[in-house]
């Protein structure tokens, strides 16, 4: 199926090195907001910053690929020390073939890291990335997003894990 992810974990910072190490998996596209901090927060969520360290000393390449303007994600990926890719147009894949470009990586060597079905998986998987589903840090509000969680339920529904098991599950 087109929305569902390779993976499901409950957070990034549950990716490790040897699980990347385990599948071949060179570089990391990641997602921004609801992925590695809430909404339109300047602050990465707790324990992000330690992982992107730890993926750094690992040799582990990482790049944001956000649909949101280069206001938003420049200062969030200097904090980081990362590169970023902003408009991505997700589903479209146009941001993660930049973002590969740039990394030197193909698609047999990279995942893509995001929150949500309809853009972040759907446009690695038209691509032919790897994904990864990570769980929302913080259930959004609005009834545009309530709408999308929805949607996103029987896709998950049934799947080898749930937010709390913090176990990955190949699919």
């Amino acid at each position: 199926m087109v929305f569902a992810p390779k993976f499901l974990l409950s957070s990034v910072t549950e990716i490790t090195p040897e699980f990347l190490q385990k599948y071949r998996i060179c570089g990391l596209l990641l997602d921004l907001d609801n992925t590695l901090t809430t909404h339109n927060n300047p602050v990465p969520a707790e324990g992000v910053l330690d992982w992107i360290a730890r993926m750094k000393r690992a040799g582990i390449r990482l790049m944001i690929v956000s649909n949101n303007s280069r206001v938003r994600v420049k200062p969030f990926s200097e904090l980081l020390g990362i590169d970023f890719v902003p408009r991505g147009m997700k589903p479209m894949t146009f941001g993660f073939t930049k973002a590969m470009k740039r990394m030197g990586l193909t698609k047999r060597d990279t995942a893509v890291v995001g929150d949500q079905l309809f853009t972040d998986i759907l446009g690695a998987n038209i691509k032919g990335i790897r994904t990864i589903y990570v769980f929302p840090i913080q259930e959004e509000d609005g009834p545009f997003f309530r709408l999308k969680r929805k949607l996103e339920k029987p896709v998950l529904k049934g799947r080898a894990m749930t937010k709390t098991t913090g176990k990955e599950a190949e699919l």
